[in-house]
């Protein structure tokens, strides 16, 4: 049943909600990706509609034949590709820009983030170790706000992939068997998988694990810096971005350097 914004569940009379949209960046067959990344936004379920709006009004400034046709997927608009292909290179830019400030200066958006060099995860598959970790730090913000008597419970939405089926098996067994770090205990259900074009949100989620993967590959930062301030995190200690890499490897990075 649905209350005014919320939902009713066994036990509480009403259960607000999280809703943390994830997408992927990196191919593990690709030799010469040397990171995998899956990261997204986490947004109370009133503000999608805000958000979306902002991606909306970029859309009509750029393609305005036809706004709601537009996709925006990091790949496509800095590579000129499918809709963007008409778009010249600056104007692509700083559509993207413009969408990453949108959600640097929201105090209402949490940020998750997890970059995996696949030699570190190695034999186990990268993205697995990417959702493990994600799915965890979720977890661990939603019981924050549990102690702080703000109890909200988690929904992790995700792009169509040939990870389907492997995540929503993990998923199951994190809030049942649990995983390396402990229990899942704030969530509401399993991963839902929806169609990247149905929703702006997965489309703000693919722009964000695109542009982490140009830090981490490239040492491109302009875009990253755009939302980095909203990386979950507490007291200056961030805990919404996590990179894994070799043992042998040193890396000075946003969140390395606070390990």
């Amino acid at each position: 049943m649905r209350i005014a914004g919320a939902f009713a569940l066994p036990g509480c009379l009403l259960a607000l909600m999280y809703l943390l949209y994830l997408d992927d960046s990196g191919s593990v067959q690709n030799a010469s990706d040397r990171h995998v990344v899956l990261a997204g936004i986490a947004v109370f379920e009133r503000q999608p509609h805000w958000l979306s709006e902002k991606l909306d009004a970029i859309a009509a400034r750029v393609w305005p034949e036809n706004p709601n046709g537009l996709e925006f997927r990091g790949t496509d608009i800095l590579g000129g590709k499918k809709h963007w292909r008409g778009v010249g290179p600056t104007d692509r830019f700083n559509a993207y820009s413009e969408a990453m400030e949108a959600i640097g200066r929201s105090q209402l958006v949490h940020i998750f983030g997890a970059a995996i060099h696949k030699a570190a995860a190695s034999p186990e598959d990268p993205m697995e170790y990417a959702f493990e970790n994600i799915c965890n730090r979720f977890d661990r913000f939603l019981g924050r706000l549990h102690l702080k008597g703000n109890t909200q419970r988690g929904l992790i939405i995700l792009d169509e992939s040939s990870y389907e089926t492997s995540l929503q098996r993990l998923a199951k067994e994190f809030r049942t068997i649990g995983h390396r770090w402990g229990q899942l205990y704030n969530m509401s259900d399993v991963p839902l998988f929806v169609n990247s074009k149905a929703t702006r949100l997965i489309q703000y989620a693919d722009m964000v694990a695109h542009a982490i993967r140009r830090y981490y590959e490239r040492g491109d930062s302009r875009l990253f810096d755009k939302f980095a301030p909203r990386f979950d995190q507490v007291g200056g200690v961030i805990h919404g971005l996590v990179h894994s890499t070799p043992q042998s490897e040193v890396c000075n990075c946003l969140a390395c350097r606070q390990r």
